[in-house]
């Protein structure tokens, strides 16, 4: 079973649909009991760092998380989800993240070309960094989509993918059993599929 975490952000039974479409057995959950027997878990995510990080404290998911990983469970965490597995996060004002990769959350303001609107909205092709099995089945220009005004930086060590943005951007990051995507696969067509496809088999 595929447990995806509900801590009330985050497109979830749109990704549900998606992991049911390639035959996986999905549950949308806060039941810590659900979680702890899940054979992976995904953190989705939508909104506001610090909100978001809030909500998995004040729920104890966090912590619950951090627990199913050490035992060597695989996470996906899923745009907003993803950022919220890095370190620390500037997004209005300095918010703590699960520190599960090294890495933190900054505003494209500033970092992009002035003529490139914010947010980044749209499909962009992937450049791996290295390889990992969440591209097994992908091809090198492959297109994912993608909505998100800040992005993960300093996060070298778990770089497995980037997109081009008016500058390099972190796509995928990959480190052991935590994984993440800044992009949406449950809204990146066949690509998106493949990679949670990917995410679903044994390594």
């Amino acid at each position: 079973m595929i447990a995806i975490v509900d801590y009330g952000v985050g497109n979830l039974f749109s990704l549900r649909s998606s992991l049911q479409f390639i035959g996986a057995d999905a549950v949308v959950t806060a039941d810590p009991e659900q979680l702890r027997s899940a054979e992976k878990i995904i953190l989705p995510g939508v909104g506001a760092f610090g909100d978001a990080a809030e909500k998995l404290r004040v729920s104890g998911l966090d912590l619950l998380i951090r627990q199913e990983v050490e035992k060597g469970k695989d996470l996906l965490g899923i745009c907003l989800g993803m950022q919220l597995l890095v370190d620390k996060s500037y997004e209005y004002g300095e918010h703590a993240g699960l520190g599960l990769l090294r890495g933190r959350v900054v505003d494209m303001k500033g970092r992009l070309p002035e003529n490139l609107m914010i947010p980044h909205i749209g499909w962009n092709e992937l450049h791996f960094v290295k390889q990992h099995r969440l591209l097994r089945y992908l091809r090198e220009g492959d297109c994912v989509y993608f909505v998100h005004s800040f992005f993960a930086t300093d996060c070298e060590d778990s770089l497995v993918a980037t997109a081009e943005y008016g500058r390099e951007l972190t796509a995928i990051v990959a480190k052991d059993n935590v994984m993440g995507c800044q992009f949406h696969p449950e809204k990146s067509g066949q690509v998106g599929l493949q990679i949670l496809r990917a995410f679903c088999e044994e390594d």
